[in-house]
């Protein structure tokens, strides 16, 4: 095969690299053998490059590198139904289920993701699938089952671990069948029975967990929605914290600055799921019905709602922000459960910018810092010589306008146009 028919030039008007520079203009990308070899100028690199290679314009669109997604559960449709109803599915289904979601989230411009729990080996059978070039989707890190206690939330995925020994088995367990990184439920969530406002696992016993999944060289993550669970998480040295919720006795968010400030201090990776938070998905519809005057009373009422509750919820984020940087903040959809669809991790920066992110700080955070929290910072998450050439093109500029998350105009990876 001639070398250059895996050489392409990809050109843009506007090129973010997702180190946090401002956009460069009339830009050009020389990918060879799905890596970057060179970026600079279009009229630099033509001039560099053999006449017959491929050349793709991307015209007036921002080329940034591909987005990542650091909480995602593919198994799951997101289609408003409940757990019960979900995990009725056989896991064939699931798998079939999840191949859909790999091409949703693809086409949002995700290139990399977390499977972030599902049933049995359902997550490792969709990352083989993929690695077979049998499902088409964003690149994996699979953690297969979530480690939970005895009806904890997504014990029906069927890693229950009930003490400390237990749980170090269920940690071998996971990465003998081939588990990227370790997750556990920290505390209770939707799944019926269980308490999201009460931590599941001692301080002790979630440090048996970071000890053997760390002398196993593999990082940790911890569903925490309860205050209790986020405490225990930061002191037993969990690498990245889900939810922080800051859940209390009576169900609510209750922001607690001396915690705050001890998951500065520590320097725990954080992914808030502001969509969970926010029931955003609702508030988008409801707001989408509103503008074509087609909203009924009753819509109208649930979304003043929906809209007071999340300001509620979004200033507990505010408050974090001022004790925890912006640099140790990721975004993840949760996709899967309730009424959280894929293809929307737009909504989740959106969130942040309402936060008090910028538009450009959101992309960083959803590039760069997101392959430094994962572990994959010297492969993905910048356009850099050296790196895969995994990239999302948009409509206008994301780095001022972060609507324009919504408009995806091309993805690829490794260097190939997959959408």
């Amino acid at each position: 095969m001639d070398s250059n028919d895996n050489t392409i030039l990809l050109k843009a008007r506007l090129l973010a690299d997702g180190t946090g520079t401002a956009p460069r203009s009339n830009q050009a990308v020389l990918v060879e053998n799905g890596l970057i070899k060179a970026l600079g100028t279009a009229e630099e690199l033509e001039k560099s490059v053999s006449p017959d290679i491929q050349r793709v314009d991307l015209g007036s669109a921002c080329l940034t590198p591909g987005l990542i997604d650091g909480h995602t559960h593919l198994s799951l449709p997101g289609d408003g139904r409940p757990y019960k109803d979900y995990f009725s599915e056989a896991d064939e289904m699931m798998v079939c289920i999840g191949a859909d979601n790999m091409t949703k989230h693809l086409r949002s411009g995700v290139t990399t993701l977390r499977e972030h729990g599902a049933r049995n080996r359902v997550g490792f059978t969709l990352k083989e699938g993929l690695t077979r070039g049998y499902l088409a989707g964003p690149r994996m890190m699979v953690s297969g089952r979530p480690i939970t206690c005895t009806g904890g939330h997504f014990h029906m995925c069927n890693e229950v671990a009930d003490d400390e020994e237990e749980i170090r088995r269920a940690v071998r367990k996971l990465v003998s069948e081939g588990a990227d990184y370790i997750k556990v439920m920290a505390s209770g969530g939707g799944t019926e029975g269980t308490i999201p406002w009460q931590a599941s696992y001692s301080t002790q016993e979630l440090r048996a967990l970071v000890t053997e999944s760390h002398g196993l060289k593999r990082a940790t993550a911890a569903h925490c929605r309860a205050l209790d669970s986020m405490e225990r998480a930061v002191k037993a040295g969990i690498d990245l914290m889900e939810h922080c919720e800051f859940l209390v006795g009576d169900g609510e968010m209750r922001f607690d600055p001396n915690l705050a400030q001890m998951m500065a201090e520590s320097g725990i990776w954080l992914s808030p799921t502001l969509q969970a938070w926010t029931n955003y998905p609702t508030i988008v519809r409801l707001r989408q019905l509103r503008d074509l005057g087609s909203a009924t009373p009753a819509d109208d009422k649930e979304l003043n709602r929906l809209e007071a509750r999340a300001e509620s919820r979004l200033d507990v984020m505010r408050k974090t922000l001022d004790y925890c940087l912006k640099e140790r903040i990721i975004p993840g959809t949760d996709s899967g459960p309730g009424s959280l669809a894929f293809g929307h991790i737009d909504y989740d920066l959106q969130l942040l910018v309402q936060c008090g992110f910028t538009p450009a700080e959101a992309l960083e955070s959803a590039t760069r810092i997101s392959a430094d929290a994962l572990g994959l910072a010297d492969k993905i998450g910048t356009i850099e010589p050296g790196k895969i050439a995994d990239l999302a093109a948009f409509d206008g500029d994301p780095t001022t306008d972060v609507t324009a998350f919504s408009r995806v105009t091309a993805v690829f990876q490794s260097g190939v146009r997959v959408v």
